[in-house]
């Protein structure tokens, strides 16, 4: 066989295996960036969940401000928003599309404060200790409002999802190291004969190992920045198409999330070669051929 095709021939198949290995990382990468996405919606979703200070109606104007000043201070509490009693008509006549005012002859509305909580307290067992914390204000806060039962469908519904997307993302983890160690296996398995030529010769061991390590070491190095790029490019496809689906995540984590493929990618690699080339060191001439 000609040099030209024997060199060829190397070349495809490093090709392929390269290419393999990359979208074996790419999987992984998606998987993570779907985490990502999950950790966030949910923060986006439990920030969201408005809880309503009715006050009571001799409570003067300043006292509600400076009131909900106080409130802002709290670290458990993101933002405040403090409505009027006339802009509480506004909003009820708007969604019932009459005046109601005019046919009660008074507004019967009090004046709220809506208070959107951090992330890490919107959980059913600290909403009712900070509902308790509320009410304790009982010469302000006469009522607090909100939806018990969707709170803890929200939590127990995040709950799921996050024990899904664990389960999936180790699946997907064990399925791609299945699937990146064969790769590699039948790339070390096609110099079977050159490593056992190496110990005829009297070769130490870690002296076979090393440029088989430092391949494969490259090759997953080379394997993540293929498989970061497709990465980068799903990213920049969904932001385009879904309306900034992934801006919302902070650029650090993405950042660090390309280096984790980055890395995975090469210690899988490496730790692949290891376990392939250790069994060629351990195995006979004999059992070569088999």
């Amino acid at each position: 066989m000609k040099k030209s095709n024997i060199k060829n021939r190397i070349r495809g198949a490093y090709f392929t295996s390269v290419v393999s290995i990359s979208l074996v990382l790419l999987l992984l990468g998606i998987v993570g960036l779907l985490m990502l996405n999950a950790k966030q919606m949910s923060e986006y979703v439990k920030e969201n969940l408005c809880f309503s200070l009715i006050i009571n109606d001799d409570v003067s104007e300043p006292d509600i401000k400076q009131f909900q000043k106080s409130l802002d201070t709290h670290e458990f509490i993101k933002s405040t928003e403090y409505i009027t009693k006339d802009d509480a008509a506004k909003q009820l006549q708007e969604e019932l599309g009459e005046n109601f005012i005019e046919t009660l002859g008074y507004n019967p509305l009090s004046p709220t404060i809506n208070v959107y909580l951090n992330s890490d307290y919107a959980s059913p067992d600290s909403i009712a200790k900070l509902e308790g914390f509320f009410l304790s204000k009982s010469n302000i806060v006469n009522e607090v409002s909100y939806q018990q039962n969707l709170v803890n469908l929200i939590h127990d519904n995040i709950k799921k999802v996050s024990i899904i997307l664990l389960a999936l993302s180790a699946l997907f983890f064990l399925i791609s190291f299945a699937l990146l160690n064969n790769t590699i296996r039948l790339q070390i398995y096609s110099k079977r004969f050159i490593i056992n030529t190496m110990k005829l010769v009297g070769a130490k061991k870690g002296f076979i190992r090393r440029p088989f390590i430092a391949s494969g070491a490259l090759q997953g190095l080379v394997s993540s920045i293929i498989a970061i790029a497709l990465l980068y490019g799903i990213i920049y496809f969904a932001n385009s198409q879904l309306e900034n689906i992934m801006g919302s995540i902070d650029p650090w984590i993405i950042a660090l999330l390309f280096v984790a493929v980055a890395g995975i990618g090469v210690l899988l690699c490496v730790f692949a070669t290891l376990l392939s080339i250790n069994k060629y060191l351990r195995l006979k001439t004999i059992n070569l051929y088999y």
